[in-house]
């Protein structure tokens, strides 16, 4: 039998209802640990569930994101990127061993368990090339360079209808019209697709990559170009 708890989101500050299952498949999710082999390197992603909830286990959409990273089909090496609501770092880490300058972000509660994270997974040649920070969506955004990020990831953060104008806010002031915006999620509920239209009316959107066995879509963004007055 299934049982309602309340679970603390800390990427958004929210209490939501999360259904705790007993099936295998997400007894993962309570683990100490996930390991990965991503980009040549085995990584070592610790899990804090009890303490952080959501915000500290690896997530589908960023396992599929990072596979996504690894097939070169979105140009890294050099570029500068950026992850929002990172959680354990998976996507920001993979991104930076593919050769990105990486800017990692999250809100503050979660910082210290991300910045253990980076510092594990990175070789240190690479750690010089990822800055962790705190980003609340659509808050103080001026400590953000405006256009400033070739590459923009994000992976399972389209769950909390509260935040989807922040979230869109955030994504334009990040973005230039040469940014390619990177989205991994699963369709959970009627307003995650409402987001996707949310995001048509800023930005053109494709789907480029379907993960059947784990049901993640991966969304690529490019903002649209505004007609200017003659």
């Amino acid at each position: 039998m299934c049982k309602r708890v309340w679970v603390l989101f800390i990427s958004n500050m929210a209490l939501v209802p999360y259904v705790e299952n007993p099936l295998p498949a997400l007894s993962k999710l309570h683990n100490s640990s996930a390991q990965f082999r991503f980009a040549n390197r085995d990584l070592r992603l610790a899990q804090d569930w009890k303490k952080l909830g959501v915000a500290a286990v690896v997530w589908d959409a960023a396992v599929v994101m990072c596979m996504y990273l690894e097939l070169g089909r979105v140009e890294l090496k050099g570029k500068k990127a950026i992850e929002l609501g990172a959680g354990t770092g998976l996507v920001g880490i993979v991104a930076a061993l593919l050769g990105a300058r990486v800017t990692i972000t999250d809100r503050e509660p979660a910082l210290d368990f991300l910045s253990a994270n980076v510092k594990a997974n990175l070789p240190p040649d690479s750690q010089q090339s990822v800055v962790v920070s705190e980003l609340t969506w659509g808050e103080g955004l001026e400590r953000y360079p405006a256009r400033g990020f070739d590459v923009v990831l994000g992976a399972d953060i389209i769950y909390l209808e509260d935040t989807f104008l922040p979230l869109l806010e955030t994504l334009e002031h990040l973005s230039s019209d040469a940014t390619v915006v990177l989205l991994a999620c699963k369709l959970r509920y009627e307003r995650d697709t409402n987001f996707l239209g949310m995001l048509k009316q800023r930005f053109t959107v494709e789907e480029v990559h379907y993960d059947k066995q784990r049901d993640i879509h991966l969304y690529k963004a490019c903002k649209l170009t505004r007609k200017r007055d003659l």
